[in-house]
């Protein structure tokens, strides 16, 4: 016999968690008090959005489902952000929340609120546990449907009182019972004649690599897929690392602020091959000019996405690893030389985005970071965990990811807040890893009380503030579209380098190129969580960009570079 909190934990446990990271209240205490019982490593969070961010980052970078914790009303509403970039992104993580006592549920109780019914559109599932007899099964359930198919958060909410009630604890008969439920889903062999076919007659194909592909383990298929088959490929910014960025077949990323050549490549492609993409607004620009003369094979795990952005010719539904092994013994080596100096020929000098050498002009650009920070760490077992912004296209432009799960980053829901965080949770996870988080300094003042919860963890996690005084983005489309009506995007920041020092985190302010890589060394070297300050041009912005509505070919390019060759042209 064990109480709901109790077997909550020993099925953690069981499910191979050993941190969860969250923040207790009333209607969670009775778990909290059986967390004395477990081996489970919990961490103290600032915010209970930090907590799922800090869950999200874990799984990320693990591919385990990341746990998180909070208490009923307040507590569980403040997780909806987290959830929601979860959801988008399909990133495993389970959700455990406190409710008031099953009596007093619809009676508008102290800390009340109706979570399963205000996260039902942003989880992959969620339950309302009212007895302690389905702790057991919901929290098995949970993790499978969480890591299954494709992966996405589920949300547990348990009754106080179903945590204080004991009842038989039975691990075995609890075992997941989902008839309905079928995610292993596999293509009927017409579908793989009619893409073979379709790949073979291909003159002009493109590979488009996206998230599934670091989701399913992929990365070796897809690498031998284009090698054998001579094709080309273009990534979504979660694909980054998914296909070495070395690899001469890669051509960098794809979309609203990819590189120009891939962008022209994808409109005068005769075949787009889609594996484990959705085909979202910011890689496909207006969806009426979108590749117009390509044929289009779509490799997706949930048939949801098929055909819902774009039609395809040849939808393959299911795991892409084990459709690429039935694709890649019947792949013939085609000579494709001709589209591939066609491509070289877009690229022209616009492909050198290593900007190590260039003079110092005295100022100091983002791109500048980046750069040099890829420079210092390429090497090395490095995660970047990176906010939403400017800063998040350079790094996408400047860093070159050449491992999957070493870029870390919000795609979907574009969650400003999200790199603090979730760079804590990847750190957890892997404690081996050299963890930067390049933040703007927006994102980084909406999360930066858990700047407490790295101290607290002792974790030595590095943190690079792009800090241009605005909100980057907002302020760019301001001037592009806004006629510089700079509105709400001027930011008063505190001295960010007294706020790290406040929370006895080493801190320090770059102002100048000179100073970027003795700062970045002196970070590496010291032997816990580093604060720079790097204070840049403030007006400088991402290029090229395609604008919202445009056409993915009709890109704004810089109309007078500010660093030689440091953008596209």
């Amino acid at each position: 016999m064990k109480t709901g909190a109790q077997i909550l934990w020993e099925c953690l446990e069981r499910e191979g968690v050993k941190h969860v990271f969250g923040y207790p209240g009333g209607a969670i205490l009775p778990a909290y008090d059986a967390l004395k019982h477990s081996k489970i490593h919990h961490v103290l969070v600032r915010h209970e959005q930090g907590a799922t961010h800090m869950a999200d980052g874990y799984a990320r970078v693990s591919g385990e489902v990341g746990v998180a914790v909070a208490t009923s009303g307040p507590g569980a509403t403040n997780m909806v952000t987290g959830i929601a970039t979860a959801m988008l992104d399909s990133s495993p993580i389970v959700c455990i929340t406190g409710q008031v006592g099953s009596r007093l549920i619809g009676s508008d109780a102290f800390q009340e609120t109706d979570i399963t019914g205000v996260t039902l559109p942003i989880t992959k599932h969620n339950y309302l546990v009212t007895h302690a007899s389905e702790v057991a099964r919901t929290v098995r359930e949970a993790f499978y449907v969480a890591r299954s198919g494709r992966p996405g958060p589920v949300l547990v909410d348990i009754t106080k009182d179903a945590q204080q009630t004991s009842c038989e604890f039975d691990w075995e008969a609890a075992k997941p019972q989902l008839p309905g439920y079928r995610p292993d889903l596999s293509p009927a062999p017409e579908e793989y004649a009619r893409a073979l076919e379709l790949i073979h007659k291909a003159k002009r194909p493109v590979i488009l690599a996206g998230h599934g592909i670091i989701i399913s383990g992929a990365m070796r298929e897809v690498r031998d897929f284009a090698e054998r088959a001579g094709i080309p490929v273009a990534l979504t910014l979660l694909g980054l690392g998914a296909f070495p960025a070395s690899h001469p077949l890669n051509l960098g990323m794809m979309g609203m602020h990819g590189e120009a050549w891939v962008n022209h490549t994808i409109q005068e492609a005769d075949l787009l091959l889609a594996f484990g993409m959705r085909f979202d607004d910011r890689v496909t620009g207006n969806l009426k000019t979108y590749a117009p003369n390509a044929r289009k094979i779509h490799v997706e795990i949930d048939p949801a996405e098929i055909n819902k952005n774009v039609k395809v010719d040849v939808p393959l539904v299911g795991d892409l690893r084990e459709v690429l092994h039935e694709l890649l013994p019947k792949i013939e080596s085609i000579d494709r030389s001709e589209w591939l100096d066609h491509i070289d020929q877009l690229k022209g000098d616009s492909a050198v985005r290593d900007i190590q050498n260039l003079p110092d002009s005295g100022h100091l650009y983002a791109a500048h970071v980046i750069n040099d920070l890829w420079h210092e760490t390429r090497e090395g077992n490095t995660v970047v965990v990176t906010d939403v912004g400017q800063h998040q296209m350079w790094e996408a432009q400047y860093y070159k990811h050449e491992h999957p799960r070493s870029l870390i980053t919000s795609g979907g829901l574009g969650t400003m807040g999200f790199a603090l965080p979730a760079a804590i949770g990847a750190k957890v996870a892997r404690p081996e890893s050299e963890v930067w988080v390049v933040v703007g300094d927006g994102g980084f003042q909406m999360t930066m009380a858990e700047l407490a919860t790295i101290v607290q963890e002792n974790l030595k996690i590095h943190i690079a503030i792009i800090n241009n005084g605005y909100l980057g983005m907002v302020r760019q489309w301001q001037e592009f579209f806004y006629e510089k009506n700079y509105q709400a995007t001027p930011l008063l920041n505190p001295d960010f380098q007294k706020l790290g020092e406040a929370y006895g985190i080493r801190s320090m302010t770059v102002s100048e190129r000179s100073q970027v890589v003795p700062a970045v060394r002196s970070a590496r070297q010291h032997d816990g969580p580093v604060l720079i300050n790097f204070r840049v041009e403030q007006e400088d912005s991402v290029y090229p960009m395609v604008a919202a509505g445009a056409s993915l070919h009709e890109m704004i390019r810089r109309p007078s570079p500010l660093v030689e060759t440091a953008e596209d042209e």
